[in-house]
C-alpha cells in the first residue's frame, strides 16, 4: 500500500502525491518553445519530483539528459580539466537508466576520462554536445538537478556561458544544440556571478541572462491536496471530509509542499496511533500533527533559520512584523528580501512581505520568543508555574488567563506608560501563554486580521479554538468598532465566546476583565 513521502523525490506507484499533471503541462510549453529557464525554489519544495514527472513527460518525444550535481565536490570543480571528466562520469552513469549514447559521443567522452597529462577543456565538451545534438534524430533537452552544489565556483560559470553562447547561436546562426536547458535548484544562478566576483555584483551581463522567467506555481492547490486525501481515503475509509482536511492543511501550509505532505505523514504514522485513524483526519488531528511538526529540529527548519541569521537586518524587520504589525515594503532590489524569498521564508503579498506561510510563522514567533525566554523572562516564568490553573475539563480558562496576565503585568510594571510600544503587549502575552498550551496546543496569529491596530491570536487547544484580539485602547468609539470586528470573526469560526485584552493610557481606566454580550455572543474584555 502507499504511503506519505517527505525524502527524496515522490513516486506515483509508491506514494500518496497530488497529481502534477497540469503543473508538467505548463512547463512543457517551455521546454517546446524552446526555452532554457531555472526552476529555483526553497528546499523540499517538490523540484526533484518535477522533474522526474517532467522527464518522463518528454521522454515520448525528446531525448532527456537528467543529470544532478549532487555529489560532486569541489575537487569536481577545481578546474575545467576536473569539471569535463566529472560531467562525463555524471552522463556515463545515466546510460546505466536507459540513456542511449552514440558512438561517437562514447568514444570522446571516454577519451576525456581516460586522460592523465593532456588537459580536457571546457570548448571540447561543447564540441561533444553540439556533435551529439547534430547527429540526433529527436531534439536533445538537457536538465540539471542539484545546481546549487556549483554556485560558488568560476568553473561552472565558465560553463553556463558556454550554454549561452550555443543558444545565441542557435538563434542567430542555426547551430543545432539543446532544444532545452533547465537547471534546477534553491539559488538563482542569476545571482551566481555577483556571489564568486564580488566586484562585479552589477555587471549586466550574466552568463545566464537568456533564461526565460520561472512563473510556474509550485505550490500544492486545495483541489490538489483534496485529489491526493481522495486516493488516501480510497485506500483506508477513514470517513473523513476531504474538502475540509485540504483547505485546512492549505490553510496551515499555503501549499508548501513538504509542509503538506508531513501533515499527512505524521497523522498517518503517529497522531493515529494515540487518536485513532478516523479521528486523526479531522481538524484537531490536524492540530497535533502541526504541534509535531513545530517540535521537530527537520533540515527545512535548520535550513530556514540559519539563512535568516545570515541576513540580520532582515531578522529584525521580520521580527518587527510579527511583534508589532510593522509593515516591510517588498523590494526585488534588496538583496536580503530575494533571497529570503528564495529560501522560501517569505513571500511578496501585494508589495508587503510576508511570512511564506502560517507554520513558518509560528516557528518564528517561537524562535524570537525564546531568545526572551533565555533571559529568564518573568512572564513566560510566570504563565509556566501557573499553567495547570487555567485547564478545567480539557477546556482552557481563558478569562483567567487574562486576570492572571493583567495582574502579573501591574505587578511587574506597574501602571501603563506611553513608552509602551505595539510590541511590548503582544510579545508578553505570547510569552505568558506560550507555557500554558506548549506541548498540548498551538497558536498563531491570523494575518488578515493583523495590523497596527490589532491582532487576532487563535488558539487551537485539544480540538476547540479560542480567539484573542490584542489592541490598544484609542477610544470608546474605535472600542465598539473593535468589538463587532471581533463579532463576526467569531461568526467566521463558528464559535460563541471571543476575547479582548486591550492595553489602556487612560488613568481613570477600569482594569480587570468584565463579560460584554454583543448579540447572542459573549465577549470577555479585559484591560490594562
Amino acid at each position: 500500500m502507499k504511503e506519505f513521502n517527505t525524502t527524496a523525490v515522490c513516486i506515483p506507484e509508491k506514494h500518496y502525491m497530488v497529481d502534477l499533471t497540469e503543473r508538467v503541462k505548463e512547463i512543457r510549453k517551455m521546454v517546446d518553445a524552446g526555452k532554457y529557464f531555472t526552476i529555483n525554489r526553497a528546499r523540499q519544495y517538490g523540484k526533484t519530483t518535477t522533474i522526474d514527472a517532467l522527464s518522463k513527460s518528454l521522454a515520448a518525444e525528446y531525448v532527456v539528459v537528467s543529470l544532478s550535481f549532487e555529489g560532486i565536490g569541489e575537487a569536481g570543480f577545481r578546474n575545467e580539466h576536473a569539471f569535463v571528466k566529472a560531467f562525463c562520469r555524471r552522463l556515463k552513469r545515466e546510460t546505466r537508466t536507459g540513456l542511449v549514447l552514440p558512438a561517437q559521443v562514447k568514444e570522446m567522452m571516454q577519451d576525456f576520462l581516460d586522460r592523465r597529462t593532456e588537459k580536457a577543456e571546457l570548448d571540447e565538451l561543447f564540441d561533444m554536445l553540439l556533435e551529439w545534438c547534430a547527429d540526433s534524430e529527436r531534439d536533445i533537452v538537457l536538465i540539471i538537478d542539484e545546481v546549487d552544489s556549483a554556485a560558488n565556483n568560476q568553473v561552472f560559470l565558465d560553463f553556463l556561458a558556454g550554454l549561452r553562447d550555443s543558444y545565441i547561436s542557435r538563434d542567430t546562426k542555426g547551430i543545432k544544440t539543446f532544444r532545452s536547458v533547465i537547471l534546477a535548484g534553491v539559488t538563482d544562478v542569476k545571482h551566481l556571478k555577483g556571489k564568486i566576483r564580488p566586484e562585479e555584483a552589477h555587471k549586466v551581463n550574466s552568463p545566464w541572462n537568456i533564461a526565460a522567467d520561472f512563473n510556474v506555481d509550485m505550490s500544492l492547490s486545495e483541489e490538489g491536496i483534496k485529489g491526493m486525501l481522495d486516493e488516501y481515503e480510497a485506500d483506508h475509509h477513514t470517513g473523513m471530509d476531504t474538502a475540509a482536511i485540504a483547505k485546512s492543511i492549505r490553510e496551515y501550509t499555503s501549499g508548501y509542499p513538504f509542509l503538506v505532505s508531513r501533515i499527512c505523514q505524521l497523522i498517518d504514522e503517529n497522531v493515529s496511533k494515540t487518536m485513532g485513524l478516523s479521528a486523526s483526519w479531522t481538524d484537531a488531528g490536524i492540530d497535533e500533527a502541526v504541534k509535531l511538526i513545530l517540535n521537530e529540529n527537520n533540515t527545512l527548519f535548520q535550513s530556514l533559520t540559519k539563512n535568516l541569521n545570515n541576513y540580520p537586518e532582515l531578522k529584525a524587520s521580520i521580527r518587527s512584523i510579527l511583534m508589532e504589525g510593522s509593515r516591510l515594503s517588498y523590494n526585488v532590489q534588496q538583496d536580503a528580501i530575494v533571497q529570503m524569498q528564495m529560501y522560501g521564508l517569505i513571500r511578496n503579498d501585494n508589495g508587503a512581505v510576508r511570512i511564506a506561510n502560517r507554520i513558518f510563522e509560528t516557528m518564528l514567533y517561537n524562535l524570537f520568543l525564546s531568545d526572551e525566554e533565555l533571559k529568564s523572562n518573568v512572564f513566560y516564568r510566570e504563565g509556566d508555574q501557573a499553567r495547570n490553573i487555567f485547564v478545567e475539563d480539557g477546556k482552557l480558562n481563558v478569562r483567567l488567563i487574562l486576570e492572571r496576565f493583567i495582574d502579573t503585568y501591574h505587578q511587574v510594571y506597574g501602571p501603563l506608560e506611553e513608552r509602551f510600544r505595539e510590541k511590548d503587549g503582544r510579545e508578553l502575552f505570547l510569552l505568558y501563554l506560550k507555557p500554558i498550551i506548549n506541548g498540548t496546543g498551538n497558536y498563531y496569529i491570523e494575518a488578515q486580521t493583523r495590523d497596527q491596530k490589532r491582532t487576532d491570536v487563535i488558539v487551537d487547544y485539544l480540538g476547540r479554538q479560542y480567539i484573542i484580539e490584542l489592541k490598544i485602547w484609542r477610544g470608546e468609539r474605535y472600542n465598539k468598532e473593535g468589538e463587532k470586528q471581533i463579532s463576526e470573526y467569531l461568526d467566521y469560526f463558528d464559535l460563541s465566546t471571543g476575547y479582548m485584552l486591550s492595553f489602556n493610557f487612560n488613568k481613570k481606566k477600569e482594569t480587570g476583565v468584565q463579560q460584554v454580550h454583543i448579540g447572542d455572543r459573549v465577549l470577555y474584555e479585559g484591560v490594562v
